[in-house]
């Protein structure tokens, strides 16, 4: 089941579950947030198998708070989903 961003504390962190229907979607939904990560030099921490990926996003300040901009790298994954 693929869950919503769901914001954390201590640390403060951005975390969803995505699950995909079988390894090629998912392999093609990294491919893309690779593309994206490099583009706007942001790297969520992955973690991934077969058919689902987790990620964490983290502030862009070590020990700030979640952001817009954090919600905004949120949502351009989102809109990367199939």
């Amino acid at each position: 089941m693929d869950q919503p961003w769901t914001h954390r504390q201590r640390p403060e962190r951005l975390e969803r579950r995505i699950e995909f229907a079988d390894y090629e979607t998912t392999r093609v939904f990294l491919e893309r947030l690779n593309d994206l990560s490099e583009q706007e030099k942001r790297y969520p921490d992955i973690s991934f198998g077969r058919t689902y990926v987790n990620l964490t996003l983290r502030p862009q300040q070590e020990d700030g708070a979640i952001e817009a901009v954090d919600h905004a790298i949120a949502a351009a994954i989102d809109a990367l989903l199939p």
